[in-house]
């Protein structure tokens, strides 16, 4: 689905198509455009003409600024397709500014801390180990998306929150359809409200019976008046599909760019050091960045930006996956280097609003990538890569199925 033309009209299948060639790399489209300038006005679907934010220094300049928005009920915000929410239809404090934004943001951050998700790794070892066991016992071909790369994160998010895992096939039934583009507005709200009604239910639980899961933080939340039931049912919407999804795509298609290129797998297999594993989990995030349809804001006040006005009441996507194939940031962009120092990366955003939960999905991936091919050291794609469905029509990438084989 082209959702992204240039101002002359010329059509750019944006995120549809990525490099011909390379499941991984950005649209060849969006890439010339990088090379036009650091801002070039883009025409929407809506007949909007919002900028597109190309330079990986320019990204994060703007992310961090306060004078831009989050909030897409502000004028000029770009929105992604029809169906994208307002504020008031949820996606909580995500969607929000400053002060209400922070607010919100930090009744969540203790559990995402960093030393609280360490004390986690040995159980996500634990996990991972299981699940391979059952690979190695299992049949093969195997697809690794539905029998690894999904329930790793879903049993960790599961565990943090204190949801059930024995629901996992309805909520991941539900969160793909609101992380799918071509579903209509009707059919991603019905979604949201499935799964919000599910967590609401969950928090009266949570509030008669509390234990020392996220849901459990949030419900004390409700008493005090500082959040209400509606908003934690939101907030835990957010928490349980961005746990969850992102990590699972990044597990699969982590994977299928290591199968082709088997030289750097292989220097990730024989990596000892875990610091050699942690810089191998960023360098892959750089290269994919899976979330790959532009991250959106809207202009609060006019802005000065290489000798352009970014007037109030404009629009501003930033297409990260241009922002982190910047040669000026990242030498030689288009070549996944394990070896590559690429943490200030973007693919978790920037600024107020980078992603919460990246020490979470971090220390996941560094598990998965630091196991999976050590104890499965023969592992290879079951299909020709060709065959490999890819999500073109999702606002995460990834990966439909990887059949593996070892």
């Amino acid at each position: 689905m082209s959702i992204l033309e240039d101002v002359d009209g010329a059509l750019l299948d944006y995120p549809a198509a990525k490099a011909p060639g390379c499941p991984f790399d950005p649209p060849a489209g969006v890439r010339e455009l990088q090379q036009q300038g650091p801002l070039v006005r883009v025409r929407l679907w809506d007949g909007s003409t919002p900028w597109l934010v190309t330079r990986y220094a320019d990204q994060r300049a703007l992310l961090g600024d306060a004078r831009v928005s989050a909030d897409p009920d502000s004028p000029g915000y770009p929105l992604q397709t029809a169906g994208t929410p307002s504020r008031q239809q949820g996606l909580s404090f995500i969607r929000l500014d400053d002060p209400e934004h922070a607010r919100q943001r930090r009744m969540v951050t203790a559990p995402f801390a960093i030393k609280r998700i360490e004390a986690m790794r040995p159980g996500v070892q634990e996990i991972v180990d299981g699940l391979i066991d059952d690979l190695l016992a299992g049949p093969r071909p195997v697809d690794l998306v539905d029998a690894f790369a999904l329930p790793v994160p879903s049993l960790v998010i599961c565990r943090l929150l204190g949801v059930p895992y024995e629901d996992h096939d309805f909520f991941q039934a539900n969160s793909k359809v609101l992380i799918r583009m071509s579903v209509s507005e009707d059919e991603r709200a019905a979604a949201r409200r499935r799964l919000a009604d599910y967590l609401d239910d969950l928090v009266g639980r949570k509030l008669a019976e509390p234990d020392d899961g996220v849901l459990s933080l949030l419900a004390e939340r409700i008493g005090t008046g500082e959040l209400t039931r509606d908003a934690v049912a939101q907030m835990a919407v957010l928490l349980l599909v961005a746990g969850h999804e992102t990590t699972a795509n990044m597990i699969a298609l982590g994977t299928f760019a290591l199968l082709q290129h088997p030289e750097e797998l292989a220097r990730l297999r024989a990596a000892e050091d875990p610091r050699e594993v942690a810089g191998a989990v960023e360098e892959l995030l750089r290269y994919l960045t899976i979330v790959h349809t532009g991250r959106r804001r809207a202009v609060l006040e006019d802005i000065e930006l290489a000798g352009q006005t970014i007037r109030a009441g404009e629009g501003l996507i930033f297409p990260n996956d241009i922002g982190n194939r910047d040669p000026e940031a990242f030498p030689d962009p288009d070549r996944l280097d394990l070896g590559r120092a690429a943490r200030h990366h973007v693919a978790f955003g920037f600024g107020v609003h980078q992603c919460l939960g990246q020490p979470l999905a971090r220390m996941e991936l560094q598990v998965v990538y630091g196991t999976l091919y050590r104890r499965i050291p023969s592992l290879r794609l079951a299909v020709d890569a060709a065959e490999v469905p890819l999500k073109h029509d999702g606002f995460v990438y990834g990966a439909y199925c990887l059949p593996v084989t070892w």
